[in-house]
């Protein structure tokens, strides 16, 4: 440990880089610019207490919500010894030179942490690791984030896999609509433009304009399953909604467990994670039960008639586990079938080889749905945004699984 009487700020510096370091290895956005931050606010700040320099450094650090706990087991963790913590304070506070006590030395077994800490100068990475190269991914990391399944990455992992899910190729399905446009190459004849040109040529000659229908990506509504055994999954899928809403495409997004939640305008935040911060603190019944013929009742009955025109498409995210399954379930989903232009059962389960639908919940639904797709990787969610792309694919007929357990 540096000496009291050297000028120079001592070991703390490198400690909170090194801190910095570890709370980005966890997931954390932790640049080097917050770095100098730190160490400004330490340095300005004269900390002599353990709780005043964890809530010094989080204030730098943390900028989300969610980031809290992650930021505070890693401090837990990189800064054990208490005692240690506070002599490395010390340092960075102002002394008088002169010479050291006897008492002040450090012992023997602090000594050997603080080695385990601060390792010979030999020893340290090079400078060029302390730049970020987190929006960066090598083509390995980025085959084996494709095929790994979310419930089983890390945190530093979810953090890739979300910036994978933002530059994915999305669908580019488009469909024309009601409504005509002036165009050069169309087939109809816009007979007002044609008779106002005409006026103004005062009608020696006709000039005829012509339209075509105005083609636009039909709307999408996702109801998502947020249910104990969907969390590891719905969060991110939720991401990938949001990078749906981004490229200014129609997304309504709903969410259920026991009760049906309409999360489409916290959605339409620009930051993703601020958007499902604000849709998590909206919804009330987060990892709870499920009740998938409930939450379909409500939405046929009060949104459907809403969002599902224009040819919309609907992505049912669930894994069909329900508690009471009758006769309700199967209406449900047989009319939210009709009131669409194609349903879409994405569920997570299809990740195992063997699945066979045989829970009465599944073997109820599977029937009123047009495709039966996996979704637990980022693979799975390219493969998705090729079949919205494309018309239906006999490649997810649900009837396959349904003549397997038959």
């Amino acid at each position: 440990m540096t000496d009291a009487s050297d000028p120079t700020p001592g070991k703390l510096a490198d400690n909170i880089a090194y801190f910095a370091r570890a709370l980005r290895a966890a997931g954390l956005p932790v640049g080097p610019g917050a770095v100098l931050d730190a160490i400004a606010a330490v340095e300005a700040a004269r900390i002599g207490e353990r709780e005043d320099f964890y809530w010094t450094l989080h204030a730098v650090f943390v900028k989300r919500h969610e980031h809290t706990i992650l930021f505070d087991q890693a401090f837990r963790l990189f800064w054990r010894r208490r005692a240690l913590i506070e002599k490395l304070i010390q340092q960075m506070s102002p002394m008088a030179p002169g010479a050291k006590k006897p008492e002040d030395k450090p012992k023997a077994g602090a000594a050997r942490v603080e080695a385990g800490l601060n390792p010979p100068k030999q020893e340290r990475p090079p400078p060029k690791e302390e730049e970020r190269f987190s929006a960066r991914l090598t083509v390995s990391d980025r085959e084996v984030l494709r095929d790994k399944d979310f419930s089983q990455m890390s945190a530093g992992e979810i953090a890739k896999a979300k910036r994978l899910i933002a530059a994915l190729d999305l669908p580019n399905d488009v469909r024309p609509t009601r409504r005509f446009a002036a165009d050069p190459k169309g087939a109809v004849v816009d007979m007002r433009r044609t008779l106002r040109r005409s006026m103004r040529a005062g009608g020696a000659s006709i000039d005829v304009a012509w339209r075509a229908p105005v083609i636009k990506p039909p709307p999408l509504v996702a109801l998502l399953d947020i249910s104990g055994s969907m969390a590891d999954y719905s969060r991110l899928f939720l991401h990938f909604l949001h990078a749906m809403a981004e490229r200014r495409r129609r997304v309504h997004s709903f969410v259920f467990a026991t009760r049906l939640t309409n999360v489409t305008r916290e959605m339409a935040n620009r930051d993703p994670d601020e958007a499902l911060a604000r849709a998590a603190g909206r919804v009330k019944d987060w990892e709870g039960g499920t009740r998938i013929a409930t939450c379909l009742h409500g939405f046929n009955r009060d949104w459907s008639r809403r969002v599902l025109g224009q040819g919309a498409t609907v992505l049912l995210f669930t894994d069909g586990l329900e508690r009471d399954v009758d006769d309700t379930l199967e209406f449900e989903m047989d009319r939210l079938k009709r009131s669409c232009r194609r349903l879409i059962w994405l569920n997570p389960l299809l990740r195992y080889e063997r699945f066979e639908a045989r829970a009465s919940g599944i073997r109820a639904m599977l029937p009123h749905v047009h495709e039966f797709r996996p979704i637990h990787n980022i693979g799975s969610m390219e493969t998705l945004c090729d079949a919205l792309s494309a018309s239906r694919s006999r490649d997810a007929d649900p009837r396959t699984w349904l003549r397997a357990v038959a």
